[in-house]
């Protein structure tokens, strides 16, 4: 049991850490469109 426990918490951070780093390359890329379409840096 505590082995599936284990399984699930590791399956959990790993799904919240590509989460976390495909929202970082998402505004990082909508940022650069942003910039190379309207010549300034996007609004906050």
């Amino acid at each position: 049991m505590q082995n599936d426990l284990a399984k699930r918490l590791m399956w959990s951070g790993l799904l919240a850490g590509l989460g976390a780093l495909a929202s970082i390359a998402t505004q990082r890329t909508a940022a650069l469109i942003w910039q190379r379409v309207f010549g300034e840096d996007p609004p906050e």
